[in-house]
């Protein structure tokens, strides 16, 4: 490659994630139906048809913010799991509702709009899997079931954001809930 298209190649790049994190800055401020092709074409300074050599529409640029929330949610479970061995599962636990409380626009990209991220597949992004990967660390490596232990904890901590979310359950009983699943369900401290 030639220093041009090399210097294309990285202005391209800075382009595509200039748009990622202004559709991200615009849904958490104004929500998700605020974020339009012409809006994120105003904000990033580009026009509607530089966008499109990008994304093929909106569902293109959920799944690109999607797809950079694995990676920081994989980094944050990381961090909790590492950092709380001995209480690995409650640390990663409580870092997943924590991300999911503290980014609410970016947890609905990544679990609740549309996407074409693979979830258990050939096709799941290895951030994805580094994230499910986070909760299998927390059971034993000689435990047969450790995937479905994590598929099952983390199905739960899910419906849990999303019921806390809705106003379907007391934000008040976080902390019992959370206890229940760690010691009852997983089996664990």
């Amino acid at each position: 490659m030639s220093a041009v298209s090399d210097r294309r190649e990285r202005e391209r790049a800075h382009r595509h994630q200039l748009i990622i994190t202004a559709a991200r800055e615009l849904a958490e401020t104004e929500g998700w139906e605020a974020v339009t092709t012409r809006r994120l074409a105003e904000r990033v300074e580009y026009s509607q048809p530089v966008l499109y050599s990008h994304f093929n529409g909106k569902d293109a640029i959920v799944s690109a913010v999607a797809l950079d929330g694995f990676g920081e949610l994989a980094t944050h479970l990381r961090r909790a799991r590492r950092n709380t061995p001995e209480h690995a599962l409650r640390a990663v636990c409580r870092a997943y509702l924590g991300f999911a409380a503290e980014r609410p626009a970016l947890y609905q990209a990544m679990f609740i709009l549309p996407t074409d991220l693979k979830f258990a597949s050939a096709e799941t992004p290895p951030s994805l899997r580094a994230c499910f990967d986070e909760f299998v660390h927390c059971f034993g490596q000689d435990d047969e079931r450790r995937e479905l232990f994590a598929e099952v904890v983390w199905s739960t901590l899910h419906g849990l954001v999303v019921l806390a979310d809705s106003g379907r359950i007391p934000p008040a009983g976080q902390e019992e809930r959370l206890d229940l699943l760690v010691t009852q369900l997983a089996g664990t401290g």
